[in-house]
């Protein structure tokens, strides 16, 4: 899977309209608008999954630069990071404390 960035559209776009403009050139897997947390209106931008690296080239090759009402559309491809790896702490041993005696 491919990940692709993709901004410059219309405040509101929903997530069916923006797949809608990436299905001709991409077999779109997953999409993921970026939303305000409080207003829960879209920011213009999100990431989609496409299925190969040729998939990608193409629909960026045809919608990067599209205008679309007065804005205009930017598609990248994002960067595969490396997984992190787990992050493991040393045990601490601690000298245990005396109990106090029951009364």
């Amino acid at each position: 899977m491919i990940k692709l960035f993709i901004g410059g559209f219309p405040l509101e776009m929903t997530e069916l309209e923006v797949v809608q403009l990436v299905a001709p050139y991409a077999d779109v897997a997953t999409i993921k608008l970026v939303r305000d947390k409080k207003t829960k209106i879209c920011k213009g931008y999100g990431f989609i999954e496409v299925a190969d690296r040729a998939q990608a080239q193409q629909a960026m090759e045809n919608l990067n630069g599209y205008a679309l009402g007065d804005r205009e559309l930017s598609l990248n491809i994002v960067p595969e990071q490396p997984a992190k790896p787990a992050v493991t702490y040393p045990k601490i041993d601690r000298p245990k404390r005396p109990r106090r005696p029951r009364i």
